[in-house]
């Protein structure tokens, strides 16, 4: 499997949903974050899109979002149980799995996800993490896991002009839980679970010291 193809191409899709402002419907706002979403051209879903201010530099916001083994994601975000690294294929593309605990109580039984990952910079000072469903060979589909698949998600850090101490994070999820879940169960849980991806995330780059 052409890994860099796919990672590169994941990259540029969430440039384009960022982008484009078509089609949105807010489904979950508070102070913090407004959750929206969209059909997706991906897979008979939707394709959900946060956006919130986070208290802390980009510096520190990234330091709990981004994609690497014993990183401090798995600490502070209630769906990532497990994160491990299956290949790395350059310094900026990697192969990892990522392990869901149950959730919605207990209707959503734990899932794994296989996916390439890219992280990429911008000269705006953006970073992002950028990934979609890949097969590998280290890694089939195991018992007591749902194998579901992630088309084009990611999370993308924005500094904000002249608020060195703000970070504007977008967040996009088209996850395809995989198993026979009823469509009412995964449309509750996506919007809420997002809103409480970013209060924890605020929550972590607080404990933070200073970088």
């Amino acid at each position: 499997m052409d890994y860099e193809h796919k990672a590169k191409a994941v990259g540029d899709c969430m440039l384009s949903y960022k982008r484009d402002d078509s089609g949105w419907k807010v489904c979950k706002k508070s102070n913090d974050v407004a959750v929206s979403w969209r059909p997706s051209s991906e897979f008979p879903g939707n394709v959900y899109k946060g956006e919130g201010i986070v208290i802390g530099s980009p510096d520190k916001v990234w330091e709990c979002l981004k994609p690497v083994p014993n990183g401090l994601r798995v600490k502070w975000d209630n769906n990532v149980k497990r994160f491990e690294l299956l290949e790395q294929i350059t310094e900026d593309i990697s192969v990892c799995r990522t392990v869901t605990p149950s959730a919605a109580m207990g209707i959503i039984a734990p899932r794994d996800f296989v996916d390439v990952f890219l992280v990429k910079q911008y000269e705006d000072g953006s970073i992002s993490s950028n990934a979609t469903n890949v097969t590998h060979p280290g890694c089939p589909p195991q018992s007591g896991y749902v194998r579901g698949f992630n088309h084009a998600c990611g999370c993308i850090c924005v500094p904000v002009s002249g608020e060195p101490n703000k970070t504007q994070v977008f967040s996009f999820f088209q996850t395809d839980l995989g198993g026979l879940l009823p469509r009412s169960v995964v449309d509750s849980f996506f919007p809420s679970s997002m809103a409480e991806f970013y209060s924890n995330l605020a929550k972590a780059v607080r404990s933070l010291k200073d970088l």
